[in-house]
């Protein structure tokens, strides 16, 4: 299963709810697990920093608010498919990281966005996922080729 928001308050009284999405792919989703339960998605929109998801058979505020503050989740086989050379976040996290000479700086820890680039965490180092630093995402054989610029680490 892989979590991809968190229910975090209703809008309205016809059963729509706001969602804070985990995952860049959320707006693609059909349906999702609310608290075991398979939800169909009838309409999506985004505001602010959340969105605002109206549920199929869901049409009353009552019906829907006790599950408050539930992570939506979706099974693996149901995350929308890329096309060759693009990956999501989630499925990089772990890999081992070499700059280009060879030698292993860590695992990828996290990745985080700081509004103008995403920033990859390898341990102690932080690496702005522009194309001068990411020279290569190996899916095949999980790495990531990294060039470390002068005053970088």
């Amino acid at each position: 299963m892989i979590e991809v928001g968190k229910f975090v308050n209703t809008f309205g009284i016809k059963g729509e709810i706001k969602v804070y999405p985990y995952v860049s792919y959320f707006e693609d989703l059909k349906s999702f697990n609310l608290n075991n339960k398979k939800m169909e998605i009838e309409k999506i929109r985004f505001k602010k920093n959340v969105y605002i998801v109206k549920i199929k058979g869901i049409d009353d505020i009552n019906e829907i608010e006790n599950l408050k503050g539930s992570t939506l989740t979706i099974d693996e086989d149901e995350k929308p498919k890329h096309s060759n050379n693009e990956y999501y976040i989630e499925d990089i996290i772990g890999f081992d990281v070499f700059d280009d000479k060879g030698n292993k700086l860590g695992k990828l820890d996290d990745v985080f966005n700081t509004g103008a680039n995403d920033i990859y965490e390898v341990g102690d180092i932080l690496l702005p996922a522009i194309d001068d630093v990411i020279k290569e995402v190996d899916l095949d054989n999980k790495k990531i080729i990294v060039h470390l610029i002068k005053g970088l680490i």
